[in-house]
């Protein structure tokens, strides 16, 4: 082989390596370097949604919904590269809150001034009432098991007390707890076997063993000393995502309630978090002070 051939295949075997090593061209996802990780910034442009900013959950095809995009009322959609529009307005008088998608791709969304758990068609766009109950205080975030029944969180936020409620899949509506703090967070574990609730007022974070959508043995998880909380997320080790609410952090909190670490944004109100990319490894994080997302990279794909 001559010397310019030679140089010519290395070059391009390691041009070859350089595109995969990026993924470039190609549908594969690239885990993130120790350099990329737990940094956040800017996702969305700041006030491209209302102050009521919250509920992030990204569908099966990567793109981002949360509720208030531009105005009251709307859910918004954005895509993996940060372009927002609206994608359906609520009926009147109905404002969302927390957001989660079914085995079938169906979203249901916590609509709080109507005491509604509500269905959107993904296809036809189509919003219908999936469930109603008018004891509610307000449905505010929601979880989802992996037999698509969802539990809401329900805060009286003037009394500092909240409920908790189960909806199966048929819409039944069930009370699960009465009379505790100000409810507000909910989780499932990856494993099914454990719900996780917490508590803004009064700072905590509850667990309860979780069986065929039955609660038992509840205990703290952990207890914060000062900021409120609000919405959180598991990754697939069990970690929970809490929005640190005041602070201007998301807390990621082992299984066993310790603190991993703080992962420190632009804007001081988170009030959620959601898992996408194509890799399951980016949070997006809604932030009421600035009305927008933002984003980070995580070492660990989110459990949805």
């Amino acid at each position: 082989m001559k010397r310019n051939e030679f140089i010519g295949k290395r070059l391009s075997v390691m041009v070859t390596a350089s595109l995969l090593s990026i993924g470039f061209g190609l549908t594969a996802a690239v885990s993130p370097t120790a350099d990329d990780l737990f940094k956040a910034s800017i996702f969305t442009p700041v006030n491209s949604f209302t102050k009521g900013v919250e509920g992030p959950a990204v569908d099966k095809k990567g793109t981002i919904y949360a509720v208030n995009f531009a105005k009251e009322g709307t859910i918004g959609q954005v895509t993996p590269a940060g372009e927002g529009s609206v994608f359906v307005e609520l009926p009147e008088g109905s404002v969302g809150n927390g957001i989660r998608f079914n085995k079938k791709g169906e979203m249901f969304i916590a609509d709080y001034p109507k005491h509604n758990i509500l269905k959107v068609n993904m296809t036809t766009k189509q919003v219908s009432v999936f469930a109603h109950e008018s004891r509610m205080n307000q449905p505010n975030d929601v979880a989802i098991d992996d037999n698509d029944r969802l539990y809401a969180s329900d805060p009286n936020w003037k009394e500092n007390t909240g409920n908790l409620w189960r909806i199966d899949p048929d819409g039944k509506v069930t009370l699960l707890e009465a009379n505790m703090g100000t409810t507000n967070g909910v989780e499932v574990s990856p494993d099914n076997k454990r719900l996780y609730v917490n508590e803004s007022v009064q700072r905590k974070v509850w667990v309860y063993d979780l069986k065929n959508g039955q609660l038992s043995n509840k205990r703290i998880l952990l207890e914060f000393p000062d900021f409120g909380m609000d919405g959180m997320r598991c990754d697939k080790k069990g970690n929970l995502y809490i929005a640190r609410h005041g602070k201007g952090v998301v807390a990621i909190v082992s299984p066993a309630g310790k603190v991993l670490r703080e992962v420190t944004l632009t804007g001081k109100l988170p009030s959620n978090v959601t898992f996408g990319g194509k890799d399951n490894k980016t949070v997006y994080v809604t932030l009421q002070d600035q009305g927008n997302l933002e984003s980070f990279r995580t070492d660990t794909p989110g459990r949805q």
